[in-house]
């Protein structure tokens, strides 16, 4: 079942769902962020890994960058820290939430994009938040287009949607000893 506003206020501020939580939408002068119907839209830090493949040590030796999942160079991404992120075309970067979330047993959290950069190419992306997870979201934010793209930090970036299974997981990401449970800021991939 789809849980809407009530549902989601009650347990950010009685078990801490999400912290900080912000009680209605806030929306005036800012791309909007906080609690709207049967969701809620979480805002973006101002901390982010821009992918880029101008790796000097690479460059020098003339090899080929290939993005491994299981061998990732952390020397493709550059830091950033500000109000505004550019993101060159076709690439992406890495975010993540101002926002810190425990996730319930008996819950399973989705991300959607918001219209407001969909609208203009960009894309984000959120693995499902499942059943005990607790941290900050990563988020990877995609440029689809061939100009360069403006985030604003501090502002929405996506809105979560929290969905209740009919009966308690067998196993939850708890359970397991996840690998990206209780994370804070940037956290790269990781393969055990």
């Amino acid at each position: 079942m789809l849980k809407n506003d009530r549902w989601i206020r009650e347990t950010s501020q009685k078990h801490g769902m999400i912290e900080p939580f912000v009680e209605k939408q806030v929306s005036k002068g800012v791309i909007s962020y906080g609690l709207s119907s049967y969701g809620y839209d979480i805002r973006i830090a101002d901390e982010f890994k821009i992918f880029t493949n101008v790796n000097p040590r690479l460059i020098a030796s003339g090899e080929t960058i290939v993005v491994d999942p299981k061998n990732f160079d952390r020397g493709s991404f550059v830091d950033h820290r500000g109000e505004i992120c550019i993101i060159p075309p076709n690439s992406f970067a890495l975010g993540r939430s101002i926002e810190y979330f425990r996730i319930p047993r008996t819950i399973l959290a989705l991300c959607i994009g918001k219209s407001t950069y969909a609208r203009c190419g960009i894309i984000v992306n959120i693995t499902p938040l499942e059943p005990e997870w607790e941290g900050q979201l990563v988020i990877e934010i995609s440029n689809t287009t061939t100009l360069p793209a403006k985030i604003y930090a501090n502002e929405g970036i996506a809105q979560m949607i929290f969905l209740e299974a009919s009966e308690v997981c067998e196993t939850s990401y708890a359970d397991k000893k996840g690998k990206y449970q209780n994370q804070k800021g940037i956290v790269t991939s990781k393969v055990s």
